[in-house]
């Protein structure tokens, strides 16, 4: 029976291996686009300093539409998010006829905020598409979702002395000190780990797993949008003009009807006559996503539906979904989220470094393996730099220039490149310490450029990328220092 158990132990330490290993910095980068997304609304205050103005949500609603029918009244579809505590602008995507625009409003003239950039949003992109074209982005990060999964339960598997180890840190000591630390970052979240992970997976049902919706549903996508959410009317424009109906008095019914603020609100084929103005309530009051729905005529304001999602299997999968999403957390449970999110990306990122070391001491590093090794300097040191170069650029480009927020993201690529293709040409030891003092410096140039202590938002943003640079900082300096080369062990090492 020990020889069993040795064995299975062995088998999962296998797939942990190998798994992590291929889709390991894909996994990297998701989870540090996810935990930065936790703060995605701070993050698109801080890179928007001059929109200061607060307004309530009927006022900034007005606003919003007055400004969009002006300037995009062909668009099949306006798609809001109202001011809440976190965000002071309306966030609308439209599509003018050359594909979706995204803008941040402002909530008193409803103009967009002279800095065009996509703020936190970018973040919460990477994290579920990857700056990837749909549906392939999503594609990638489901199947690395589901790694992420196994990877955890193949890890609890195979490691035999999981919660002592957990307990036990010995530096300096190569490979122990590495798979020390990575049982540790694994170990002390290990249930939010499991339930991020699981619930990522809910979020993508439908491109995981196809077949149920196909079944039941065919091709009639809008059919089984309508079963899911009833209070959402879909119908197809009528094709004559008709302004649409004040959306004060809309919002003010959909909040009695529901009970709680609206939060997101879809205008469908906007001065027309069959124009839809469904509005759903605010996730940051719950913990479900979406659980309640009204639908009006835009035309007249007339109510067409109105519904609250009281099925139990619906309202699993919305906490499931809104666990994910973390919208509903308080300030105290968002920085949890953030050090649990951290700790996950440190994990893999320790898993990767690991692989490599582990190889190095028992033997020469292949040519597969030094690869590798290279990789994960480019990798998981240039994708922070990208991160940084998208906060930099938010401040160094002209606040006029055409297709600025594009532009942004276009700088964060390009650097996250060049840190990768700088970690492959140069040796270890030398990428590593260059590549952190450069994100060191980084951090340090976004948060003075920065300079924002208007309110307690920007300065929290400010003051974490300086105790970013001070931490990436130190980390450098101990790589500038020489290493003694590792011994190689003679001994097969003990899978922990």
């Amino acid at each position: 029976m020990s020889a069993v158990r040795d064995g299975a132990r062995q088998a999962m330490a296998w797939l942990h291996g190998w798994t992590g290993l291929l889709l390991g910095w894909v996994l990297f980068v998701m989870c540090l686009g996810g935990t930065l997304s936790v703060f995605k609304p701070e993050i698109g205050r801080w890179m928007r300093p001059e929109t200061i103005a607060t307004a309530d949500r009927a006022t900034a609603l007005t606003a919003a539409t007055g400004w969009l029918g002006k300037n995009a009244p062909n668009s099949f579809g306006w798609y809001l998010t109202l001011p809440n505590d976190r965000m002071n602008t309306v966030e609308a995507t439209y599509d003018p006829g050359t594909g979706f625009v995204y803008r941040a409003l402002d909530p008193v003239s409803g103009a967009p905020a002279p800095r065009e950039t996509l703020g936190g949003e970018f973040f919460y992109r990477l994290h579920f598409e990857l700056q990837l074209p749909f549906p392939w982005g999503r594609l990638l990060a489901s199947l690395a979702a589901m790694v992420l999964l196994l990877g955890l339960i193949t890890g609890i598997i195979a490691h035999r002395r999981i919660f002592k180890d957990f307990f036990t840190f010995r530096p300096a000591k190569g490979q122990r000190s590495w798979l020390d630390g990575h049982n540790a970052l694994g170990v002390l979240a290990l249930p939010f780990h499991i339930m991020i992970s699981f619930t990522g997976l809910l979020t993508l049902a439908t491109i995981n797993m196809p077949w149920p919706v196909t079944a039941n549903y065919g091709q009639d996508m809008a059919a089984m949008f309508q079963a899911f959410q009833p209070g959402h009317v879909d119908r197809p424009a009528a094709g004559k003009p008709a302004p649409l109906a004040p959306l004060a008095p809309m919002l003010a019914e959909a909040e009695r009807r529901l009970g709680k603020p609206v939060g997101r609100i879809t205008v469908e084929h906007p001065g027309d006559t069959a124009a839809v103005v469904t509005m759903f309530r605010d996730d940051a009051r719950q913990i479900a996503y979406a659980a309640g729905a009204v639908s009006f005529d835009g035309a007249t304001g007339r109510v067409l539906a109105d519904f609250t999602e009281n099925r139990p299997a619906l309202q699993t999968y919305g906490v499931a979904y809104g666990l994910h999403l973390a919208r509903f957390a308080p300030l105290a449970t968002r920085w949890l989220y953030f050090l649990c999110g951290a700790m996950l990306t440190l994990a893999v990122a320790s898993g990767m470094v690991l692989w490599v070391v582990k190889r190095r001491e028992r033997a020469p590093l292949s040519l597969g393996n030094r690869i590798v090794e290279r990789l994960n300097a480019g990798v998981l040191a240039g994708v922070p730099i990208g991160c940084v170069a998208f906060l930099l650029a938010n401040r160094l480009l002209p606040l006029g220039m055409p297709a600025r927020a594009e532009a942004e993201v276009s700088a964060a690529l390009w650097s996250a490149a060049a840190a990768l293709l700088l970690g492959a040409a140069l040796a270890p030891k030398r990428s590593w310490p260059l590549l952190m003092t450069l994100l060191a410096l980084g951090c340090a140039a976004a948060a003075l450029l920065g300079g924002a202590f208007a309110d307690s938002v920007q300065a929290s943003v400010t003051l974490t990328l300086l105790g970013a640079a001070l931490g990436f900082g130190w980390l450098g300096l101990r790589q500038w220092r020489p290493r003694p080369k590792p011994t190689r062990r003679r001994t097969r090492e003990q899978l922990a």
